[in-house]
């Protein structure tokens, strides 16, 4: 019998990767088992899923950090993804890893991102009675909400990488490795979330004029470099001889690079992220979601909810699904509408 061009893709896999890199043909599969396809990998199909949801369209109208920029070069969490991508991919090939794998957990790892950034994603937490974190959202959007309730049965493996990625201001690679991704391509895209997300961010806030160049922290600069494209490099080329050196037991950094990385994340949050200029307008957002928020949870068929819910828990799901899945644009049009004075129609 003729061999599928995936199968023949499985076996350069066994040939050309690293022995501790995720083949396809040893997935651990998905929760609702698939008929395996003649021309893509298992983790292909997972990245093009991924690549033709609406969730993932959405995010071209999410914020990164700057709100509703009125420029067309500010990054939005959709450039945002493909960055992480980008980079991840550079990483994974230079290491022998899964590309496929780890370049489809690098674009559904953001799936689950409110409106308004992480302004958003603080509100969410506050009022929803269960909590809320975005990572975990991403994976709720793919298992369950995507494709209207039936998710996109994804590998396990590419969920695992989405749960995992995120580190807010902890270690980037943690000394209690259990809460690190099970693939070494998950481990990437954890890493290289931060890579894309500090020089994007610190580029669009020089663009923006608040701050300057010059005022980024000499010891930073000492290390990465103070172009955007010298730390990209800088930081990279680290991760990939760091890993090697250490005979791939996790993906790692030395540490000089590590504290570099950790000071400019802190000047980032001190003058960029929990500055007084980004703070105002967050406000702003923050009373536009609370009064949606609210709204919603009073009328709940207005979500689109063919059924009546009755639970409480279960009207604050519905409410916070749907809040979390709005884009910025759509979330100020649908506050516009509901709590502004619309002109009398005649």
């Amino acid at each position: 019998m003729t061999k599928t061009i995936r199968r023949q893709t499985e076996e350069i896999e066994e040939q050309i990767l690293h022995p501790r890199a995720k083949k396809s043909s040893q997935s651990r599969g998905r929760v609702v088992p698939e008929k395996e396809g003649v021309i893509r990998t298992c983790f292909q199909r997972d990245r093009d899923r991924i690549i033709h949801s609406k969730a993932f369209r959405r995010l071209k109208h999410k914020t990164q950090v700057f709100l509703a920029p009125r420029g067309d070069h500010y990054r939005t969490r959709l450039t945002h993804v493909l960055e992480v991508s980008q980079i991840a991919r550079t990483i994974a090939r230079a290491l022998r890893l899964n590309e496929d794998l780890t370049e489809a957990i690098a674009l559904g790892h953001d799936l689950g991102h409110t409106p308004f950034g992480h302004a958003g994603e603080a509100v969410l937490r506050e009022i929803h009675p269960g909590g809320f974190d975005h990572y975990r959202q991403s994976l709720r959007v793919v298992d369950r909400l995507e494709k209207d309730g039936r998710g996109l049965n994804l590998t396990y493996e590419v969920r695992n990488g989405i749960v995992t990625h995120s580190k807010g201001k902890g270690e980037i690679i943690p000394s209690d490795r259990s809460g690190l991704a099970e693939t070494l391509e998950g481990q990437v895209v954890r890493v290289s979330d931060i890579i894309a997300y500090i020089n994007h961010d610190l580029d669009d806030a020089i663009r923006a004029g608040v701050i300057k160049r010059t005022e980024i922290p000499g010891e930073v600069t000492h290390v990465i470099g103070s172009e955007y494209s010298r730390r990209i490099d800088t930081m990279v080329k680290d991760v990939i001889f760091s890993t090697i050196e250490i005979d791939y037991e996790h993906i790692n950094m030395s540490r000089a690079v590590s504290e570099a990385i950790y000071r400019l994340r802190d000047f980032l949050f001190e003058r960029v992220y929990e500055s007084e200029h980004i703070r105002r307008e967050f406000y702003k957002a923050r009373k536009v979601l609370m009064d949606l928020y609210g709204y919603y949870l009073e009328n709940i068929e207005e979500t689109g909810v063919k059924e009546p819910v009755e639970d409480e828990e279960s009207r604050h799901r519905i409410v916070c699904d749907f809040i979390a899945g709005m884009t910025d644009r759509f979330a100020l049009m649908t506050y516009e509408r509901l709590f502004m004075p619309q002109e009398w129609q005649i």
